[in-house]
Parts: structure tokens; C-alpha cells; sequence
């Protein structure tokens, strides 16, 4: 449930759009919506805000507003721990003369650090129109059936949303395969078989999740699952990435190879939503 959405917000080029998209998703949800902004407070802030506010038709009493100094990742921290933010909403940055978005430092530490779920937005709209093509990651990863209940969630808001869910073929089980010197049409069956069977494991996902009148798609991929999972959002065209918040701690390997999912950090190919369901989750 997504009941207080958090906007860090600053004063920037983009500030209008992205009060634009938070103000947008607080109604769809029925949410509450609190302003963060992190630096100074005086009568030049005040004004901006409030200019902010009527170019969107809010006022100072239909939202929290908070005026907090200190680290950012910090500071924004503690205040959406105080406002119980469900969804902290930020922007992503643009990599200096490329079209390409990527997580910048203060948004990889929320990111690892935030016990809510985070939204990226790349390029907000002043006129938002919500997600209608959204691509969520089924790997086996903390999360996953929050992350589908989310992505899902997002899509009921538009009844012409695609769904697409993605699954990694497991290459080992091809690959041992092919080891015991097995026909081609032995290996065609092999790989049959595995594809059905990731199938089935995202059916019996979505069983537990209410997705009617949504538009369902389940896709198998071969490979790195983060490179391909970005790949594949790429070629869909898709307006939402949904992705589980990855451990606090990578394990021994991910800290000599790169871990799967910092391929979708490093290159976003679209606004990203990392699904964080907050701590009585994690307690439980």
C-alpha cells in the first residue's frame, strides 16, 4: 500500500515536472504527498515553493512540507523514516553530452539505504499520462512478489498498460546438458523444458497477485539477467523498469564482478522503480 509519497525536491530546471509526476501519483494513490527539500530556508525558498505550488493548482494545506539541512542522503533519509514516505520519488541524472540517465552518487546511497521504495524519474512531464508499458524483474531476488504487486498496482491505474515480466533462463542447466554430449533435438527438448518451467514459476507468482483487466506478458531471457533485463526494456520501449531493492551487502563475487543489477544502474533505460517494502517486511 502506498499511503505518504516523498518528493525530494530542489530547485532546479526540472522542479515543475517533477512536482507535476509526485502530485499526479498522490491522487492516483489517494496518498498524502511530502515536499523535501535539503539546504537553506528563507523568504527566497519560501517564494519559490509557493510559485511552485500554484503553477500546480496545490496549496501549503493539501501537503506536508519539509524544510531540513545537513547530508542529503542523510537528511532525506530521516525525513521520509519520520513521514513514513511508502514511495520517495527523486530524479535521475543525465550523463554530460549523452542521452543516457544513470544513478548518481546521492541516489545509489538512497537507493542501498532507504527502507521504502524508490522512483527515478528520467524525464518527468509536466502533463503526466502514468505508465502504460511497464517491464518488471522476476528474478529470484528479495522482493519479487512485492515488486509484481507493485508493477501491477502502477498498471490498474490505466487499463491500456502492458505487464511484462521477466525471467532468466538458467544457462547452467543448458550448459550441463550439452556436457553430456546430448543430441540437438535432446538439447532443443532441454531448453523447451527449462523455458517452461521459469513459465511456470512466474504463473504461480501471479497467482497470488490481483492483475485482472491488465494486459499480461511473460518473457525468458538468456544471459546476464541485469544486461538483458535492461536490454529487453529498451526494445519494449518501456516507460517503467520495476525492480526489487538490491541487498544491502553485496556477497564476495558481486564485489569482483559486477553485480547484475548495477548494468541497469549504470545505463537506465527508463524510469526505474526500485520496490523496498519497508521494515516491517524486512522483520518479517
Amino acid at each position: 500500500m502506498i499511503r505518504t509519497i516523498g518528493l525530494a525536491i530542489a530547485f532546479s530546471p526540472t522542479a515543475e515536472r517533477m512536482l507535476a509526476e509526485a502530485a499526479h501519483l498522490s491522487r492516483q494513490f489517494h496518498a498524502r504527498l511530502v515536499l523535501i527539500h535539503i539546504g537553506d530556508h528563507g523568504p527566497r525558498e519560501e517564494q519559490l515553493l509557493q510559485s511552485l505550488l500554484d503553477s500546480r493548482g496545490l496549496s501549503k494545506g493539501s501537503v506536508t512540507i519539509r524544510w531540513d539541512k545537513g547530508k542529503p542522503v542523510r537528511a532525506i533519509l530521516n525525513a521520509c523514516d519520520q513521514e513514513k514516505v511508502d514511495l520517495l520519488i527523486a530524479g535521475a541524472l543525465k550523463k554530460e553530452n549523452l542521452l543516457h540517465y544513470y544513478l548518481g552518487t546521492i541516489a545509489r546511497h538512497i537507493m542501498r539505504r532507504a527502507q521504502c521504495s524508490v522512483l527515478l524519474l528520467t524525464q518527468p512531464s509536466l502533463e503526466p499520462e502514468g505508465f502504460k508499458n511497464i517491464v518488471v524483474d522476476a528474478e529470484d531476488r528479495p522482493y519479487v512478489r512485492q515488486s509484481i504487486s507493485l508493477a501491477c498496482q502502477f498498471g490498474k491505474k490505466d487499463n491500456h498498460t502492458w505487464i511484462h515480466v521477466v525471467r532468466e533462463l538458467k544457462m547452467y542447466g543448458l550448459a550441463m546438458s550439452a556436457a553430456d554430449q546430448c543430441s540437438e533435438d535432446e538439447y532443443e527438448n532441454m531448453r523447451h523444458g527449462l523455458i517452461k518451467d521459469e513459465i511456470e514459476k512466474v504463473e504461480r507468482l501471479l497467482q497470488k497477485t490481483p492483475h485482472e483487466d491488465l494486459k499480461m506478458n511473460i518473457k525468458v531471457v538468456a544471459g546476464k539477467s541485469g544486461f538483458e533485463l535492461a536490454q529487453f526494456a529498451k526494445r519494449k520501449d518501456a516507460d517503467l523498469l520495476v525492480v526489487g531493492a538490491p541487498p544491502r551487502r553485496f556477497k564476495f563475487l558481486d564485489r569482483i564482478f559486477t553485480h547484475d543489477l548495477e548494468y541497469v544502474f549504470a545505463d537506465l533505460p527508463c524510469n526505474l522503480l526500485i520496490v523496498h517494502p519497508g521494515k516491517e517486511t524486512d522483520n518479517a
